[in-house]
């Protein structure tokens, strides 16, 4: 049996498709880093090195016929972002080449909800119009740039497939991701206030899953969002306090108020060195609700998310037990 090569795998998204695919019975090989961050994946391949370093992606690559690209530079707010465009678009280039010089099989490309377009009124899709102006912050412009990328490989004929997850969430959220974050701060009591945003909330097994799907039975060329349940941040809160057992904040702060509070802390962050409480970025995100419909995914691969509320229980158990609170 040949190997399936997971970039990614010390990061969420990544551990969980590695995690899925070791129990469905393949042989797993994983491109990491810092082999010293790789937990609970005993029974996989360790290759490691930097996607930025084209040699090191083609020795994980050889041998392989399948390629899960998941890696990604995954931050709000970084002091260099030549290092966020380097990760994420030099990164899967790197990646793509090295496949397309193998002659993989299938190659499955992670992008992000972040480069869906999402219209005034409504629920975004594959097919929504969206542009790079659109994109907010150095990691939604980068992944839009890298996913631009992969569809020019497909559109030469390389099979790549491309998923756009939404915001998972879950157990084994190791950093934690922006996401996990927020779980992390409720359950520290420091989300005080709501706002007036929404999110599209995913158990990350089911994206897990989701990536296989399109591997056995997405189009190459073709994009696949990996959605669950639309929800407002105060419904988010609710399901929070459901799970965890703490009150959900009562009250919700205008637009203008957490600009300003993103503003002064990230300039803080800037001259500290320290990562904002509130990225200017994010704040700058969540002035437009990330609601999508997975109805392509659904229809074409077979991709069925569960609630989302066990998963919530699952990150606040698992956040609790591991003392990120």
């Amino acid at each position: 049996m040949k190997p399936v090569l997971v970039t990614g795998a010390t990061g969420f998204v990544g551990w969980h498709v590695a995690r899925y695919l070791v129990e469905a019975g393949q042989r797993v090989r994983v491109l990491v880093r810092n082999p010293a961050r790789l937990r609970e994946l005993e029974e996989v391949e360790v290759v490691g090195g930097d996607l930025r370093d084209p040699e090191a992606v083609r020795r994980a690559v050889d041998g392989c016929e399948v390629a899960y690209h998941v890696a990604a530079d995954y931050r709000l707010w970084v002091r260099n972002p030549e290092e966020t465009y380097r990760s994420n678009v030099d990164g899967t280039r790197n990646v793509l080449e090295a496949a397309r010089a193998a002659r993989l099989e299938r190659i499955v490309y992670t992008s992000t909800v972040g480069a869906i377009g999402i219209p005034a009124n409504g629920l975004g899709d594959e097919t929504t119009p969206v542009s790079l102006k659109e994109m907010v912050g150095p990691y939604k412009r980068s992944k839009f740039l890298a996913e631009q990328v992969a569809l020019r490989y497909a559109a030469e004929g390389l099979p790549v497939v491309i998923v756009n997850p939404t915001a998972p969430v879950g157990d084994h959220d190791f950093k934690p991701t922006p996401t996990g974050k927020t779980i992390v701060d409720y359950l520290r009591g420091a989300m005080r206030a709501s706002l007036d945003t929404g999110l599209n909330l995913v158990d990350v097994r089911d994206v897990a899953i989701g990536h296989r799907l399109a591997c056995e039975r997405g189009r190459p060329g073709e994009r696949y969002i990996l959605g669950g349940q639309n929800l407002t941040l105060g419904e988010i809160f609710e399901k929070l306090e459901a799970a965890s057992g703490i009150p959900a904040p009562r009250w919700r702060i205008p637009y203008g108020v957490a600009y300003v509070a993103g503003v002064i802390s990230t300039a803080w962050a800037y001259l500290s060195g320290r990562e904002p409480l509130a990225p200017l970025d994010g704040v700058r995100m969540a002035r437009k609700k990330m609601f999508v419909t997975h109805a392509k995914a659904a229809r074409e691969l077979g991709y069925s998310p569960s609630p989302v509320e066990s998963a919530l229980a699952r990150a606040v158990a698992w956040f609790r037990a591991n003392g990120y609170c």
